[in-house]
């Protein structure tokens, strides 16, 4: 942590647990607190932001708007523009896919959520904010309108990719197995939809900025699909989705299907981007060298030999062959760090290896400075659960 962060908490907690909504991580509060502070924006909860300044000016901290956004901003990874154009909230956020390429596209966040514990480390450790947590908690229904509206920030952009596995191919057959719902049908991740969805009732942003699997368009036969198409119309928005493939940005073929709608009383008429051109080869961002750690057992390499045998001659299940680097890389997936069967990469005079954490962040785009977990088996899930930077960046220039 930051030392003036760290200053700046240990002045607002007390605030930060009488002001926070309900349930919220008085953190989080802070750090959000701090940045709208900075950027002279809403204070989350609908705080008058005097009272919060008025803690900061007794302890010394604060003394004028620019000081203090130079002091916090200057210990930060990735920090907001000095001078944005837009405003936006990152729901679900991940370890900050959105918020990095919406920042490059000189937008303001003004709010995040995100409920895994070491993703939300890892985006703190980036932009030195910690999300909220759970975000049913802003969307419950003992959560008034009026109390929505004042404890979300305004914005003009709403982003999210909101939860996958229900609509995944592997999500499906994995609930399917063990007898549990999928789509909205689940009770937890697959209905989080509608949170997107009361928030943007209230806020009314210009643009929801969306992100889901390929299968979301084509599960329970269109019908999950066309209930998230009438949904975002019956609000007021131009629904316009295209599924998109990363790989001539990013050296993987991932293809992903994104949602970009401007609330109708705009007028505009966007237009998706041609993502056409020649794929970038895996080998572009391989590393000159990887540590042993990284190459597979003897046994792991046979299990996935004899796997991939059976399942080519019943005709249906996962292979597992080493990786082309001349081209994409199949899909990273969050379970990547259990096995690596999604992609191997081979090495001469021994069994082939995982991609490593680094890999898999340029795999999806993010800079050599992003900062990743030390622990591998969060990180490959990290980068696995993460959108391709570079196609929300050119989205977001296309958008405006």
């Amino acid at each position: 942590m930051t030392h003036f962060l760290q200053q700046i908490e240990a002045v607002l907690l007390v605030a930060a647990n009488k002001y926070a909504p309900d349930g919220s991580e008085p953190r989080a509060v802070i750090h959000q607190w701090a940045h709208a502070i900075a950027s002279n924006g809403d204070l989350v909860g609908g705080v008058d932001a005097s009272r919060i300044v008025a803690y900061l000016e007794a302890a010394g901290i604060y003394k004028n708007r620019e000081l203090f956004r130079k002091k916090l901003f200057a210990e930060i990874n990735f920090p907001p523009p000095t001078s944005p154009n837009f405003r936006f909230i990152d729901l679900f956020a991940g370890i900050g896919g959105f918020r990095l390429a919406l920042q490059e596209a000189k937008g303001s966040c003004v709010f995040s959520s995100e409920w895994d514990r070491n993703a939300q480390q890892t985006y703190f450790n980036n932009y030195g904010e910690l999300p909220f947590g759970d975000i049913t908690l802003f969307t419950s229904a003992n959560i008034t309108d009026n109390k929505l509206k004042k404890i979300i920030p305004d914005h003009e952009i709403l982003a999210g990719g909101f939860p996958c596995q229900p609509f995944s191919h592997a999500g499906v057959s994995a609930r399917n197995a063990v007898g549990k719902e999928h789509g909205f049908k689940c009770n937890t991740q697959g209905t989080l939809f509608f949170d997107i969805m009361r928030i943007a009732s209230v806020k009314r942003p210009k643009v929801l900025f969306l992100e889901n699997v390929r299968n979301i368009e084509r599960h329970d036969g269109g019908r999950t699909f066309a209930v998230i198409k009438q949904s975002i119309e019956d609000l007021g928005y131009d629904f316009r989705h295209a599924i998109i493939n990363a790989a001539t940005l990013v050296p993987q073929r991932r293809l992903r299907c994104y949602m970009v709608c401007f609330r109708k009383d705009l007028g505009i008429d966007f237009v998706f981007p041609d993502f056409g051109g020649d794929p970038l080869p895996l080998k572009s961002i391989l590393e000159e060298e990887s540590s042993p750690e990284f190459t597979i057992s003897d046994k792991l390499w046979l299990g996935h030999i004899n796997r991939s045998k059976r399942n080519l001659e019943r005709g249906t299940g996962f292979t597992a062959f080493t990786a082309d680097i001349e081209k994409p890389s199949n899909t990273l997936v969050a379970r990547y760090g259990k096995d690596g069967k999604e992609c191997l990469v081979p090495q001469d005079g021994t069994n082939p290896r995982l991609l490593t954490p680094r890999e898999c962040a340029r795999l999806q785009g993010y800079p050599d400075k992003f900062l990743i977990p030390k622990a591998k088996t969060p990180a490959y899930k990290q980068f696995g659960n993460s959108v391709a930077v570079p196609v929300i960046t050119k989205l977001s220039n296309m958008s405006g």
